[in-house]
Formats: C-alpha cells, structure tokens, sequence
C-alpha cells in the first residue's frame, strides 16, 4: 500500500469561501463545478459515471474509501470526477474482495482530493448558494493565486461535454444472436445500463456521441437508446437533430438522464441549469399514469422546463418528483418514445425502476 502523509490542502470556492484540509489522492490541483452527493456507499460507482465528468464530487457520507476498490465495480473505464473533497478519506478497507485502496486508486488515475473538511458546512453552504466552480490544491496554498486559476475555468451553463467521454469507435455488447437489437448513442453511458439490456436479450452496438441517425440506421437497430451524459443538453445540436431523426422514422426509443433533456430539446422544451441538481440515491418520484411510486437513483444538474411540457401538444409528463415537483419522465404522444430523468438501472440502489427496461423492450416487439 502507497504511503499516505497527510500534506495540508486547499478548497476555494467560487464565491471566496475557503475551506482547509489535508491532502489526498494524487498531490496537485484540480478545478471543475462542485456538486454534492448523499449516497451511502457506491462511491467508486459514483467516481465512474461519466455524467460526473467536469465534477468535483463532495461526499456526504462520513467514510469514503473504508471498503476499498474493486475492478468489477466501475461504470466507466476510469475516474470521471474531477476531484473529491470528503472527510475521511480511509486508507486501510475492510473487503476482503478489493483489489486496492482508495489512495492508490487516486494515484494511479491521477485524481486530486482533499480530505478532513467540515462537510456539513460545505454542503449547507453549496445548498443556500447553488453551483459553483471550485479549486482544490495541495500543491498551491496562496489563496490569490488559486484564485486566478479558478477565474478561468469556464461556467457548465452551456458546456458541452459528452462527444470528451464518448467512445472513439463503435462497439458491440451483449450476445449477437439476441432477439432484439439496439443502437445506443453514448454521451456518457454507464456499464450497468448496457448490462440491464443484455439481461433483456438485447444486443447493442454503442456509437459515439456525434454519430448521424442515417450512419446509425444502417445497422438497422430494433430501437434506439439516448445515454445519459455530462454537460448542458442546449449546447449539444447535433445530439438533439439525431433525436429528432429518431422520432420521425417513428423507431422505438428510451432515453436516461441526458437522454431525456434531449428527448425534450427534440420536440421544442427547454432545459435549464438547476440551483443544485439531484445526486443520491434516494429520490422520490410517482408514475402518475400507474400512480405508483419509486425510490430512484439521480444525478443531473439540468432538467427540463415544466411550463413547456404542460403547454406542449407533442409530450405528456409520466413522472414527477414528490421533493420539489420538478419533471422526471415524459413521452411522446402517438409514438413509442419516452424518458426519465433518473437511473433506473440503479447500482447501487433500489430496483424500483427496471421496468422501463422490460416497457422499452415491449416497444421493440411490438413495434
């Protein structure tokens, strides 16, 4: 195990609220827009969504790191965050299973965190403030200094993101002698979603995120799937022209997270940056057309504009969430398209949503 010497370390928000801690993960500095999460646990799940990409994470739960890493438990192929702050950032773990701690996995990914922060006043304060950007440094403690780094790291209102974590190239997953086949357009995905189709007997071929519907289509897919993803949706057209391609050669499609802002951007609603976003893994959210109601994992900064989908004759609203009322699942009217904006393949998390799954599926066949 790497040796750990707990340097000093710095946390600057945008606003001038300074925060000192020690040093963790990789020694040197990192910017993005600080978010928190209230999960508690499925921390390298979370380090791994590429929806968190351009992130410094704040963990609420007091322990992070005290069941170690496993290579099985990823979403991606590495550590999406920008950076973590947290408050204890525990080196020894307990699972026999990991394969290592927490440490060496910041340093072999090259991810800088700051520990021994007072994360209830964090989090309070990002709560009555909203979003930010923010700097963590162990390697620059002068506070003017960090400050002008941070004045240049750009707004995520209006930053587009997913075509940086997308694949390069096509690929395939899942068993090629499946009943049904998909097309996935990754602006992010996570591996569990992929995991849930082909638990399905879906086979999916998974295209980079710029990729057209016509060079989509010739791989004559039973449906489409619109991945979730980082950054904002109104700066990503070419996402938004494929959607609507999707819609008018009235194929079955799914979206998730991003997917669903996208599936709205396509037929005429706005999106808009949110004061905080939803990230944890117990949200409360109806299906007001089976008014049953689900615990659900999220994690978004954006979502759709309500008083668009009620005066829009193209989309109806099939979920809401029950803490602030705000959309989380809409379809279209007269086609076989719908979206939510949690996670309903749920790892970690409760599996009331897999459903929408087996619903998506149900499309295909009876296309």
């Amino acid at each position: 195990m790497t040796n750990y010497t707990k340097l000093p370390a710095v946390l600057l928000l945008e606003d001038g609220t300074v925060y000192h801690g020690k040093a963790a993960g990789k020694i040197g500095t990192t910017t993005g827009e600080i978010c928190f999460n209230t999960g508690m646990t499925g921390y390298q799940e979370v380090f791994t969504d590429p929806s968190y990409f351009g992130q410094i994470m704040v963990t609420t739960n007091a322990h992070i790191g005290n069941y170690g890493v496993n290579e099985d438990e990823v979403e991606s192929g590495d550590i999406k965050i920008s950076g973590l702050v947290c408050k204890n950032f525990n080196i020894n773990y307990s699972r026999k299973m990991s394969d290592k701690s927490i440490q060496d996995y910041f340093q072999e990914e090259n991810i800088v965190a700051i520990s021994d922060v007072d994360t209830r006043s964090l989090v309070r304060h990002i709560r009555d403030k909203g979003a930010m950007n923010a700097i963590i440094s162990s390697e620059i403690l002068d506070i003017d200094e960090l400050k002008q780094k941070l004045a240049d790291v750009p707004s995520m209102d209006g930053l587009e993101l997913s075509s940086q974590v997308s694949t390069k190239e096509p690929y395939f997953y899942g068993n090629e002698n499946a009943a049904h086949k998909i097309a996935v357009l990754d602006l992010g995905v996570k591996k569990n979603i992929l995991r849930n189709f082909d638990h399905r007997d879906v086979y999916a071929k998974v295209f980079p995120a710029k990729t057209s519907f016509e060079e989509m289509e010739k791989w004559a897919p039973d449906g489409y799937f619109i991945s979730n993803g980082p950054g904002d949706p109104s700066a990503m057209p070419y996402a938004i022209e494929t959607v609507k391609k999707v819609l008018e050669a009235d194929k079955p499609l799914f979206g998730i997270c991003l997917g669903h802002q996208l599936l709205a951007q396509a037929n005429g609603i706005r999106t808009k940056k949110m004061f905080n976003g939803h990230r944890g893994l117990n949200h409360p959210v109806k299906n007001i057309i089976i008014d049953h109601c689900e615990v659900t994992s999220q994690n978004h900064g954006f979502g759709v504009v309500a008083e668009d989908i009620e005066k829009s004759e193209k989309v109806e609203i099939t979920h809401v969430n029950l803490n602030d009322n705000s959309i989380e699942g809409i379809r279209v009217k007269g086609k076989k398209a719908f979206s939510v904006q949690y996670h309903p393949e749920s790892s970690p998390g409760p599996h009331d949503s897999r459903y929408l799954f087996d619903q998506f599926v149900d499309y295909i066949e009876n296309k």
